[in-house]
């Protein structure tokens, strides 16, 4: 008569179990698409590799065989999409040089790269040295000896910033096998274009002189056939000179004078100076004419350098730039991350999972042991899962991956799975299936044997939804746990997962708190049903989240996998012959779904394009005349070179942390109002999908994760400002422009 008081029923019991039934379900289809890899990183070595902008494959070239003594060359060729370009030894006002890191056989030994002569890129004010088209980069190589065998496997890791009038860095891990029993010439003209463009050295005469700002050439014993033409001037030395800036030149018979302004934030100050001069490109894209390089001392005396904007290079060395953060000891560092990790079961995402232990406290009633057993269940759910998280991120650190924390939502493959977990969730909870019905009978009562797994795999969904969400106090911490020694760094984290579970253990160990919560009753079925809608809600965000990685294709084919994933689930807990029609036809149609639309969930769009397929120049409209634009190390270097202050939000789709101060304190009419008083230029940096170069800038400020906030001005130091955002900080902060 009373069966709901004698024995309640945990809907989410067997939920938590059969996860680990799904995820071993369709953890090799999603290993098959690529889902755990890194997004733009490749990590099967290949010959070839090719993106949207650019297509590079790896090369070699040895005339007379491969054999101790002869000539052998490896070289990197990129096919650049039209109207992108690379970079040059030196980049000039921004950018990144062309990196490679060989991994030869023993007895091999590469050189140096024969860079050919650069073509110039002004942009605006600025300019920058580098290449369009096709381009090879041939690189000498020396065999002292060679094992045995037919072939040899020669393997590079290539780094590169390709830029348009956005800029995007990629990375292709290639590998060749090269034979050792026959000469290499399938590429001879491709290796003799690039060699016959590398600027040939010669002596000259004349002299490198400074003189005030400014740097003066005298060059004599230039080719004949130069005479009377504009030339280029491209130093091998970067933040030297100002590429962009006008300046002077002229002929005077065989001797080419030239006057070259130094830039103002000049950072070298060289006894000697390698340079390259060339005549302009005859055609508008692809290699430029041959120039000559020549390696001189320097005359006269250089000013004093100046300092640097408060601006970063593309990619800077990630060395902590707030000092605050960065001088945290040890212990501070464990109280910040134990502090932190409490604050997180406020953070928005973490509701939903706050629900779940609200019901698993209802279900076992008031015995005082059992909320004991599962509250130490459920912390070391969260503590190992905080713990596999950490190791994770050290180990790609490790590897020499840039990653920051909450970087596993960065992947649209791991958006798509937790969205269907939430699915399944909310719909056992509105009553649409009882997993009993469709999991072995093995499986469900391994469950009923075993409660405790229940509670620990609750703590490990709790991790998985909380890491994208920085609690105050956690950003310091975690930015000095992944510089600290594997050890310390694990120490931190297990610090966070103890920090979020506690609140929850010290429940399960205060009686008077059990015995304050409602007794179970029918109650509980009403209650379980309204927990569904929480879950729906959150697989609304993961969609919207889905949708700015994959835009609104990608979202929408998720969305239709789920409508055919729950039409099957209904299908399957129907009796009879319905059951058996009905069914099929909604695993078919499951089935069919996955294949045609299911890779368009992990197909990501152009990072400057919009989910919705417009070109993004600007993220959205303030107020008036503030608008928020795209952040780059570029535009903060251009906009502090003007001296205009910079406001810099870095963010993320799937971080709601971010999503709220964006709508509670960076939309408020007197943070605005003080920005435009203020002449405050605003900057956002979206990290929703991997970026190195934003994750090697969170490096740089201490940080690991998002939301993260900087004020920058001409001068100063960057100012980092609290995680959760309130107007009065923001405020202060501005007051002292």
């Amino acid at each position: 008569m009373t069966s709901a008081t004698a024995r309640p029923i945990d809907p989410l019991r067997p939920v938590r179990a059969w996860l680990l039934f799904w995820l071993l379900l369709f953890s090799p289809w999603v290993a098959a698409q690529g889902g755990w890899s890194l997004p733009g990183r490749s990590t099967t070595p290949t010959a070839v590799a090719q993106s949207e902008y650019s297509r590079v494959e790896l090369l070699a070239h040895a005339p007379e065989g491969v054999a101790p003594g002869r000539p052998l060359w490896l070289g990197l060729r990129i096919e650049h999409a039209p109207e992108w370009h690379t970079y040059w030894k030196n980049p000039g006002d921004s950018g990144l040089p062309i990196e490679l890191e060989w991994t030869l056989p023993d007895g091999l030994q590469p050189g140096e790269v024969q860079w050919p002569t650069p073509r110039k890129f002004p942009i605006g004010e600025l300019a920058n040295y580098g290449y369009d088209g096709t381009l090879l980069l041939p690189v000498p190589v020396t065999v002292s000896r060679l094992a045995d065998g037919p072939t040899l496997t020669v393997q590079v890791r290539a780094t590169w910033l390709i830029c348009r009038r956005e800029c995007v860095p990629e990375e292709a891990r290639l590998q060749l096998q090269i034979p050792t029993d026959r000469p290499l010439t399938e590429h001879a003209a491709a290796f003799e274009a690039a060699l016959a463009a590398v600027p040939r050295t010669i002596e000259g005469r004349g002299e490198l002189r400074v003189e005030g700002e400014r740097l003066r050439l005298q060059v004599a014993g230039l080719p004949p056939a130069w005479r009377g033409q504009r030339l280029e001037f491209f130093p091998e030395t970067g933040n030297l000179i100002a590429p962009g800036a006008p300046w002077e030149q002229r002929w005077d018979g065989d001797t080419w004078h030239a006057s070259v302004p130094l830039t103002p934030y000049r950072s070298e100050a060289p006894d000697r100076l390698a340079f390259v001069l060339a005549p302009p490109a005859p055609q508008p894209h692809g290699l430029a004419t041959a120039g000559v390089r020549l390696d001189w001392p320097v005359a006269g005396r250089w000013p004093p350098v100046a300092p640097a904007p408060a601006a970063t290079p593309a990619l800077p060395t990630p060395v902590p730039a707030n000092p605050p953060p960065s001088s945290l000891g040890f212990a501070l560092a464990l109280l910040g991350a134990l502090v932190g990790g409490m604050v997180l079961n406020l953070m928005p995402c973490v509701f939903p999972v706050l629900a779940i232990k609200v019901m698993a406290f209802q279900s076992h009633g008031s015995d005082a042991r059992a909320h004991r057993l599962r509250g130490l269940a459920y912390t070391a759910g969260v503590v190992l899962s905080f713990l596999a998280l950490g190791a994770v991120l050290l180990g790609l650190r490790t590897a020499g991956e840039a990653v920051g924390w909450g970087f596993q939502l960065q992947n649209p493959w791991v958006v798509a799975g937790l969205a269907t977990l939430f699915t399944l969730i909310g719909l056992n909870l509105a009553g649409v299936f009882h997993l009993g019905q469709l999991a072995p009978p093995g499986l469900a009562g391994l469950q009923l044997r075993h409660p405790l797994a229940d509670a620990f795999l609750t703590g490990v969904l709790a991790t998985a939804i909380a890491s994208p969400c920085t609690a105050p106090f956690m950003g310091a911490s975690l930015g000095l746990a992944v510089t600290l020694p594997a050890a310390q760094a694990l120490s931190v984290f297990a610090a966070l997962g103890l920090g979020m579970a506690l609140p929850y253990l010290a429940a399960s160990f205060w009686p008077a708190l059990a015995r304050r919560l409602p007794r179970p009753g029918p109650w509980m079925e009403t209650f379980r049903h309204a927990m569904a809608f929480p879950m729906f809600a959150t697989v609304v965000w993961l969609l919207w989240v889905l949708g700015q990685q994959s835009g609104i294709d990608g979202a929408a084919a998720l969305l239709a996998l789920l409508v055919a994933l729950a039409f099957a689930l209904w299908a399957w807990s129907l009796r009879g012959r319905a059951r058996w029609v009905l069914g099929s036809v909604a695993v078919a149609l499951l089935g069919w779904l996955a294949t045609v639309w299911g890779p368009r969930v992990g197909q990501l769009i152009p990072a400057n394009v919009a989910s919705d397929g417009t070109t993004a120049a600007a993220d959205e409209a303030l107020a008036g005349d503030l608008v928020w634009q795209p952040w780059s190390p570029e535009a903060v270097e251009r906009l502090l070179a003007r001296g205009q202050p910079v406001f810099v939000d870095f963010t993320a789709a799937w971080c709601v942390t971010c999503q709220v101060n964006k709508k509670t304190t960076l939309s408020h009419p007197d943070v605005l109002a003080d920005m435009r008083a203020k002449g405050v230029q605003l900057l956002r940096a979206d990290w929703t999908r991997y970026d190195p170069v934003i994750t090697a800038e969170l490096a740089r400020l201490g940080r690991t994760g998002v939301p993260v906030y900087v004020l920058l001005a001409p001068g100063r130091a960057p100012r980092v400002l609290s995680e959760l955002l309130s107007v009065r900080e923001v405020r202060e902060a501005l007051a002292t422009l």
